[in-house]
């Protein structure tokens, strides 16, 4: 048992030291994982590509789905997501240890709220702004996990999922 876990965690030190942090210009990650928002918890799905040694362009689609009392009644709504984004990435300015990722943005996302009919409240489709700053930590080459809090549109609250460099 205790040649495993000094396997284990030999190889735990090893994919980190050779982790590398935010992709390089003409590279691609997937984002993947939950968030944290006051109208249900959403999936999502995203992208980013490296346009510059500091700065990724992306996309993301999400998902809701919850429920919601208004006038005594109950209600179920689901708000499908897509949005564009722009991150500028801190790493080179401020000198941060490659396996680590912060970054600051702004995305433009299109929201499409899909309630019942007899549904009166205030929520509607609509195009938001709204800005992001998050970080990364890469576990090994192509694998890291991710933390962003956001906020001005129907996006905002926090994410947390997994990414996966292409």
């Amino acid at each position: 048992m205790r040649k495993q876990f000094l396997l284990m965690m030999l190889l735990v030190a090893t994919s980190s030291a050779f982790a590398q942090g935010p992709i390089s210009k003409g590279e691609t990650q997937l984002n993947v994982g939950v968030g944290l928002s006051s109208w249900g918890v959403p999936v999502y799905v995203g992208f980013d590509h490296g346009v510059h040694p500091d700065i990724t362009l992306g996309g993301e689609l999400s998902f809701r789905s919850y429920n919601d009392h208004w006038n005594g009644n109950k209600y179920d709504h689901n708000v499908i997501g897509i949005l564009g984004n722009a991150n500028y990435h801190f790493n080179t300015v401020l000198n941060i240890p490659s396996d680590w990722d912060f970054y600051a943005g702004l995305n433009l996302g299109f929201y499409n709220w899909s309630s019942p009919n007899d549904y009166d409240g205030s929520h509607n489709s609509g195009l938001g702004l709204g800005a992001q700053i998050g970080g990364r930590y890469y576990f090994s080459d192509h694998v890291g996990i991710n933390l962003e809090f956001g906020g001005g549109n129907a996006f905002s609250g926090g994410k947390f999922g997994l990414t996966i460099k292409l």
